[in-house]
């Protein structure tokens, strides 16, 4: 018997759309190959950087704003092979689209919005987008805005649909500070946010010493 057969199944990253108000799964967009790297920047919400009160340099306005940066890679080239009759048809052009609207508002609330305006509505209430959750493993749930999304196209069958390409994904983590706490967005930020606190109670102290130091 293989090997391989003992392998842990691989678990893969991706985006996940809810319902911003029952949490109900519209769609899960699996990537197709995890991405090698991602990058995450977080810029602290401090009072003293916008005021130059010395006694507030050290008080916390809100939570961190979190930004996440990934390139992935979409291929049909196994499916080709395999004669896959989607693949052979239109190439990766739904795993383009899964991803593509996300940023774009329903075709239909746009045609019932275009109705209200020409029956002379007045206040045209914005559209509103599922939630989007990032997901990287168990321990990175978190609700996440498109804010970067470019494609570049590589390779192409005979008919122009693109066969191989790859993503680029930015994001910004949202929390508390865009849904509240009574919204599922704040709710699932907040659960991010304790497990992050869990996982650093589990990191080993450290000692003063370590640091060529015996006291401050």
């Amino acid at each position: 018997m293989s090997s391989f057969l003992n392998f842990p199944k691989l678990i893969k990253g991706g985006l996940v759309l809810a319902d911003p108000a029952s949490g109900a799964i519209k769609r899960v967009i699996t990537l197709q190959y995890n991405p090698d790297s991602i990058s995450r920047t977080l810029q602290a919400k401090t009072v003293g950087q916008d005021t130059a009160d010395r006694s507030e340099a050290l008080r916390l306005k809100g939570p961190a704003v979190e930004t996440i940066k990934l390139e992935a890679e979409i291929d049909a080239t196994d499916q080709l092979e395999a004669a896959d009759p989607q693949a052979t048809e239109v190439g990766i052009h739904p795993q383009l689209a899964a991803l593509e609207t996300i940023l774009h508002p329903a075709s239909a609330d746009l045609l019932a919005n275009n109705a209200l305006a020409q029956s002379g509505t007045l206040e045209i209430i914005p559209m509103e987008a599922p939630l989007t959750l990032f997901v990287w493993s168990k321990n990175r749930v978190v609700p996440v805005r498109l804010t970067e999304f470019s494609i570049t196209e590589e390779a192409f069958d005979v008919a122009l649909n693109p066969i191989r390409a790859k993503v680029s994904l930015g994001m910004r983590v949202l929390s508390v500070d865009d849904f509240g706490f009574d919204q599922l967005g704040g709710s699932l930020f907040m659960t991010h946010l304790q497990q992050k606190e869990r996982l650093a109670a589990r990191n080993p102290p450290g000692a003063l010493g370590a640091l060529g130091i015996g006291g401050i």
